[in-house]
């Protein structure tokens, strides 16, 4: 994925969807913050926001705040619609080895019995139906990623889906994008959503599989580049 970004300092972020920050001259302004969660960690005043602008005219906000950098200079996609972007396109180009060798991919298909769609659905006539749930991974805390980082209900939801799928001998896979470049191994977050950690153990014993990927980060003048490319380890 190629993005043409530009840097500012940020201020703060507020009512989830809006921050301010501030540009090298010193002039202020709010973007668009596309990220509903808590951000723990991915937001304190004073890192570098890496933002994308629109030219579409209707928008309030033009711009749209993709990356933060920390003051530890750890890089962080917050913009949570790259993720989905970012597997699609390692799907496509054949960058996860356990999802290869199919011949269709489809995007927010319905499935269970919770109203649910699933994000990617992978058929091929030698290969079982594959149901792929994306979660972005951005939470760090003493060294090691979880999620969520928030109390989940949608997450949970998807966690009962899935298993459903699984005891119906479909093929299930629960799949963590990794978009902070701290983070080297992910577990679940049972000290902020215990009933997420119990759901996501009862899924594994149920046969769902869970992957684990890693964004990299190349920050440019003109060109910003990702890839999701790295497998990490998952720590149940």
């Amino acid at each position: 994925m190629q993005l043409a970004l530009q840097s500012a300092t940020l201020l703060k972020r507020y009512k989830r969807f809006l921050a301010d920050i501030e540009f090298p001259d010193g002039e202020q302004t709010t973007i668009h913050c596309a990220n509903t969660g808590a951000m723990t960690g991915c937001a304190d005043p004073g890192n570098t926001v890496w933002y994308s602008q629109s030219d579409n005219p209707k928008r309030k906000y033009p711009f749209s705040w993709e990356l933060s950098q920390t003051q530890a200079q750890d890089i962080i996609c917050v913009n949570t619609i790259r993720a989905n972007q970012l597997v699609e396109e390692a799907l496509e180009s054949g960058k996860i080895a356990e999802l290869t060798g199919y011949d269709e991919l489809k995007r927010e298909v319905k499935y269970g019995n919770e109203n649910s769609k699933i994000d990617f659905y992978l058929s091929s006539p030698e290969k079982a139906d594959t149901y792929i749930e994306v979660k972005s991974v951005t939470l760090l805390s003493d060294g090691q990623g979880y999620f969520p980082d928030a109390v989940t209900t949608r997450g949970q939801k998807h966690l009962r889906e899935l298993t459903e799928l699984a005891q119906q001998g479909k093929r299930a896979v629960l799949f963590f994008a990794v978009l902070h470049s701290g983070i080297h191994s992910v577990k679940a977050a049972d000290h902020v959503d215990p009933l997420y950690g119990r759901l996501l153990a009862e899924a594994i014993e149920a046969g769902v599989e869970v992957l684990a990927y890693k964004a990299s980060f190349t920050l440019g003048d003109k060109v910003t580049e990702i890839s999701l490319s790295q497998p990490l380890d998952f720590k149940p």
